[in-house]
């Protein structure tokens, strides 16, 4: 039963046979069998084929063991679905080339409905035939990230326009994010009602903000894309990078647990978030290439510190790097295994 699985047991706070461990960007850019069959396609593209997603989502959870599949996409293909002009450059992220400023870019804006894409309800559905026991996390960017791609027309270190915007015209912001909102939970929606057993909205940006501007500007939006799978039963899992003056705020926006980068340790985490939520993470992706011997003592010291928390879902910090050695990433899923096995 997917819902005794260790992710979901420990999302939900319960008993664990051990930590599960999953990667994010597991499913991608380090493995060399993703790289062969990437080849020639552009990302967009192997986004929306299903049979392309199937086989990228399943390869890390073959190889490495790991106790979730991650589904393969990205956050801006929701975007892309309801007719925003943009493309995923590689070495670059993500380009709007006419970017969001004003009242009238709402109108590119329109809702996303499940008939606008057929081919991630199929994607997930032929998923969940394949994995078995073994659960399917699904996922969507965040209003704040989202509205950061539109704003800046890509990626961005300041975050200049989106800010001026933000204070400038709170009214637009709002009106913006509400509309990112939609467009997030309904991606959210369609994803668990194929199949997917979790799921996680990565708000990658939003550590660039204090927690004043985060509770006035973003809070209720991340609540609003999380409540849209609410009554669907499955665990929520609510990440960004830079977060940690935020996690508490992030976890009261409606997740279940709160994923926690490198800069923060869990102990610290745990205990700003108190006994309401699990966690997860958060090995610093840099230690992939460092010796073995330190690697493993500090995953094992990660699984100690994730004992005392309500729950814990063992990953990186952040994403994994693209040079990462795949055999690495299999040895600590073992070690996480080993460790932890009650």
């Amino acid at each position: 039963m997917i819902s005794d699985s260790p992710l979901v047991l420990a999302a939900t706070r319960r008993p664990v046979p051990h930590t599960p461990v999953w990667f994010m960007r597991q499913a991608g850019r380090s493995l060399p069998e993703y790289r062969e069959l990437r080849e020639g396609t552009a990302m967009l593209e192997a986004c929306r084929t299903p049979d392309l997603v199937t086989e990228i989502t399943l390869q890390p959870v073959r190889r490495h063991k790991v106790d979730a599949a991650i589904f393969f996409s990205d956050i801006v293909v929701p975007l892309a679905a309801v007719g925003v002009d943009l493309d995923i450059v590689p070495g670059t992220g993500p380009v709007v080339p006419a970017p969001f400023r004003t009242r009238a870019d709402l109108d590119r804006l329109p809702d996303l409905t499940a008939d606008a894409i057929p081919d991630i309800t199929e994607s997930v559905q032929r998923l969940i035939a394949e994995l078995g026991s073994t659960p399917l996390i699904g996922f969507a960017g965040a209003p704040f990230t989202l509205a950061s791609y539109l704003v800046e027309g890509g990626p961005s270190k300041t975050h200049e326009q989106t800010k001026a915007l933000m204070h400038g015209d709170p009214q637009l912001w709002n009106d913006l994010c509400e509309r990112l909102a939609q467009i997030s939970g309904a991606f959210l929606r369609v994803q668990v009602e194929a199949g997917a057993s979790a799921i996680q909205l990565f708000d990658s940006w939003v550590g660039a903000l204090p927690r004043a501007d985060y509770t006035a500007y973003v809070q209720r939006h991340s609540t609003t894309a999380l409540a849209a799978v609410a009554d669907l039963g499955v665990p929520r899992i609510h990440f960004g990078v830079g977060t940690g003056e935020l996690l508490d705020l992030m976890g009261a926006a409606g997740a279940d647990v709160v994923g926690v980068d490198y800069r923060v340790s869990l102990t610290d985490a745990v205990a700003r978030l108190g006994d309401s939520y699990a966690v997860q993470g958060n090995l610093d992706p840099a230690l992939l290439g460092a010796p073995w011997e330190v690697l493993e003592a500090r995953v094992r010291a990660i699984v100690d510190e994730g004992r005392k928390a309500p729950g814990h879902i063992f990953n990186l910090g952040h994403g994994v790097p693209p040079h990462a050695d795949p055999d690495v990433l299999t040895r600590i899923v073992e070690v996480v295994h080993e460790h932890s096995a009650r």
